[in-house]
């Protein structure tokens, strides 16, 4: 029989469509589900939050019941519309400065109107898809601020410990410490110490109990304990007072001097902004640990996020709530309770309000100075050491240390822009100092450049550049990753003026790899990874005028990938199309002008320019093994080059080409066994967490496969095909939906069939006895995968309610499942 396949268009026996073709069928409206998991983490969350949100609006200065209404909008407002679904939203400890000046300076009701504007301002930013732009300030910036607030937050608090009441600023509370350490009152530190206490020592509790016990929240415990003791004691103290919800304040309209609501305004919304979209990077972060986690609720969708909290903080302020951000304590709780989805963080929510209306005789039980001491540790917490030290290690404490002291001293916005000026002084500083050497050893003239080369340096470079006497040979090494117009202009014309005059320059780049080599001996100006180009380029026309720092064929292009004149240290240094045959000529689609050798001068140039900068990543791995990841199976086409397409370098990826991509059902491999062993040994051996079938446009395995007849000799190709044919018979059946591309139609029947032969490959996938075992003990992923060559674009089998749909992979991942 042919195994040509018609179309289906020609079939009338097949029922018709009732929506547009390669669409999305219409689906059922499905009920609203809640997973246990969900249910179990949004009451972890909720009993972390319930304290703390009370704790923050005490120690803003504002109405108690606002830290509710600021949880419970976070919760259910960001939480529904944000884009980081397991992110949990509400009154934030690194907002509470800048709450507490705002109360001081403009009153409850104007500060509300401030929240409200704020949320309009962040929903405007989000429309603008800026979410990422504010990831662009410098992390000590950000540390320096948290830890500024943090100690704002410790000092006022430790009045409220000491039993007596904090003042308007850090500097009169440290003014004022000493007398009020003159009249302490015993009772409420004595709740203090108690709440202090049980806080630090609920999480160390050794031994299987205390892995029982360490499922209640230590903010809880603490809390509930001093609470229960003070009552059972019969204290006198400050306690929790939430007046009837009838007499709660709403937003009113803002007054004061524009400028200064308006500065009020920026400030809000930066502080908010900034520490959600950080903290949404931090939640994806926890996520990727768990890879069955990040496969279901995918990358954090920043401008989203923004979005959901300025939703959130417009409502929360007209409702007379307190300002609203990402939480990282209730964040990283939800994650490790093993929230599934983002009703986790609206159900906290919903408890919030469910507290709030029953429980307020039980809330007005607390001490304040139980309270305070929660708040007061949390405070104490944000001058964390490990961001001290990797500031320290990046060289980045300066910057770290004026933004915590210009917030302590003088006020958020304040400490963040002093800690912006010095990051740019500190970055210019950087840019600017570079330090250029010239020695000469054994008739050679070295001249050394380190760090960036920018105008700034060209005087001294040239100076340095006319010591080297006329046709004395010269080395100029570059130990720096930047290079300006005016420093290539000024090296380039030395370069050529001294090659001119009979001398002889090498110039190499850091780590050792050559940026020009005025050789005779070649006469091909292809430098490394320009076979990505099929060698088409023309032979140099003056070998000794090669351009440092630069690519010297006719693309003008840099020399590696990353544009910086350097080879890419992936290791590949074969193009799409390149791959050298064992003649040491290049395979097809290759150029065939300078087969001689091709092979050594391949790996001459690997050994020159590449392995300098991959040894010590090799050694690494030849130490430890290799521990890759991912099984990587497609097919041997020569245009595929799989680290490029995948980002991945050595280590990362075990991969297993074949003619076709094809996976042998088990029983059927008739002798061989290559690719079943593979397999194997990448699940148990290697215990790979991911599994992807890539197929290509253009295949010949899968135009062979259209075009076969039945009969003929049994070649060695035809006896290989043999395990595409349930693909064909795949394509063929009427009772099956066609694999389809996201935004089009198939471009023809050989496109069709590649695409429906990933889905049949992943089903053969699935029936080894490996492979089944990992999947159901969830401990593998399959993903299939069809790149388009002439497009250059990767598209990724997605789950969209049953159809079989490849959708496109861009720089913003957007949600996916495995299949």
């Amino acid at each position: 029989m042919s195994a040509c396949v018609p179309t289906r268009a020609a079939d009338s026996t097949r029922p018709k469509r009732i929506h547009p073709p390669h669409s999305r069928p219409p689906v059922p409206p499905r009920r609203f589900r809640i997973a246990g998991a969900d249910l179990s983490a949004s009451i972890a969350v909720f009993l972390i939050a319930l304290p703390l949100s009370l704790g923050i609006a005490l120690a803003t200065g504002a109405p108690l019941q606002s830290g509710l209404v600021a949880a419970a909008v976070g919760g259910i407002v960001a939480g529904r519309l944000g884009g980081s679904p397991l992110q949990v939203s509400g009154p934030a400890a690194g907002l509470t400065v800048v709450t507490a000046e705002l109360i001081h300076r403009y009153g409850w009701r104007t500060t509300c109107a401030i929240t409200v504007l704020a949320g309009i301002a962040q929903l405007g930013l989000g429309c603008l898809r800026v979410a990422r732009t504010a990831l662009a300030v410098s992390p000590a910036i950000v540390h320096g601020m948290l830890a500024g607030i943090g100690v704002t937050i410790a000092v006022a608090q430790l009045h409220v410990v000491l039993g007596g009441t904090p003042q308007s600023s850090v500097l009169e509370n440290f003014r004022a410490l000493p007398a009020q350490l003159a009249r302490v009152h015993p009772e409420a530190v004595s709740m203090s110490l108690l709440t202090l206490a049980l806080l630090f020592a609920w999480p160390r509790i050794p031994g299987r109990v205390g892995r029982v016990l360490r499922t209640v929240p230590a903010a809880l415990v603490a809390v509930a304990g001093a609470t229960a003791t003070a009552s059972l004691a019969g204290l006198v103290l400050p306690k929790v007072d939430l007046p009837s919800w009838s007499s709660h304040a709403l937003a009113g309209l803002p007054e004061g001097p524009v400028l200064g609501l308006a500065a009020s305004v920026l400030t809000v919304t930066l502080v908010c902004s900034v520490q959600s979209l950080l903290g949404a990077v931090a939640v994806d972060k926890l996520v990727a640990g768990r890879p069955d986690l990040q496969a279901r609720v995918g990358r954090s969708r920043l401008d989203r996020e923004l979005l959901g909290q300025g939703a959130a903080n417009a409502l929360s302020g007209a409702l007379g709530g307190l300002p609203v951000a990402g939480v990282a304590v209730r964040s990283s709780a939800n994650v490790q309770a093993g929230a599934v989805s983002r009703n986790s963080t609206m159900l906290h929510g919903v408890l919030v309000v469910i507290a709030a209306l029953l429980m307020v005789p039980v809330l007005e039980l607390i001490p304040l100075a139980s309270l305070a001491a929660l708040v007061m540790a949390v405070g104490i917490q944000m001058v964390s050491l490990h961001h001290i030290r990797t500031v320290t290690r990046h060289r980045e404490v300066l910057v770290y240390a004026v933004t915590t002291l210009g917030v302590v001293a003088l006020g958020v916005l304040e400490g963040v822009a002093l800690g912006v000026a010095v990051a740019v002084a500190v970055a210019m500083h950087r840019l600017a100092r570079t330090r250029i050497t010239h020695e000469e050893r054994g008739g050679v003239h070295h001249i050394h450049v380190c760090g960036q080369l920018t105008f700034l340096a060209v005087p001294r470079l040239s100076r340095t550049l006319h010591l080297v006497p006329r046709g004395a040979r010269a080395s100029v090494e570059l130990d720096g990753s930047f290079m300006d117009h005016a420093a290539y202009e000024s090296l380039h014309d030395w370069q050529q003026g001294h090659l001119a005059q009979g001398g002889a320059v090498e110039l190499t780049a850091r780590a050792g790899a050559r940026i020009a080599e005025p050789s005779h001996s070649s006469d091909c100006r292809c430098r490394p990874w320009t076979p990505w180009r099929n060698h088409y380029c023309e032979p140099s026309a003056n070998p000794q005028s090669v351009s440092p720092g630069a690519r010297s064929d006719d693309s003008g292009e840099p020399a590696g990938p990353n544009g910086r004149g350097e080879p890419d240290a992936s290791g590949d240094s074969a193009g799409p199309g390149e791959a050298a045959d064992s003649s040491g000529q290049s395979g097809p689609g290759g150029h065939r002008g300078h087969s001689d050798h091709q092979l050594a001068r391949g790996i001459s140039a690997f050994q020159r320019n590449t392995a300098p900068l991959v040894r010590d990543e090799l050694a690494r791995l030849a130490r430890e093994g290799q521990q890759p990841s991912q099984l990587f199976l497609t097919c041997a086409d020569s245009r595929l080059v799989t680290s490029m397409i995948t980002s991945s370098g050595p280590g990362d990826l075990f991969v297993v080409r074949n003619v076709g991509n094809l996976v042998p059902e088990p029983g059927e491999e008739s002798g061989d066994d290559s690719v079943a062993a593979a397999i194997e040994y990448a699940v148990d051996v290697l215990r790979v967490r991911s599994i992807t079938v890539c197929g290509h446009s253009g295949c010949g395995a899968m135009q062979a496969l259209l075009n076969s007849e039945p009969g003929g000799a049994q070649t060695p190709l035809k006896r290989w095909l043999r395990h595409g044919l349930p693909s064909l018979r795949r394509m063929a059946a009427k009772d099956r939906p066609w694999a389809q591309l996201s935004g089009r139609a198939p471009a023809d029947a050989v496109e069709q069939l590649c695409l429906t032969n990933v889905v049949q490959q992943l089903e053969h996938l699935r029936a080894h006895d490996s492979v089944t075992r990992a999947l159901g003990e969830g401990a593998l992923e399959l993903h299939g995968m069809y790149f388009h060559v002439g497009e250059a674009q990767a598209y990724l089998l997605v789950d969209r309610d049953g159809d079989e749909l490849f959708d496109h992979v861009g720089a913003a991942e957007d949600q996916r499942r495995p299949v």
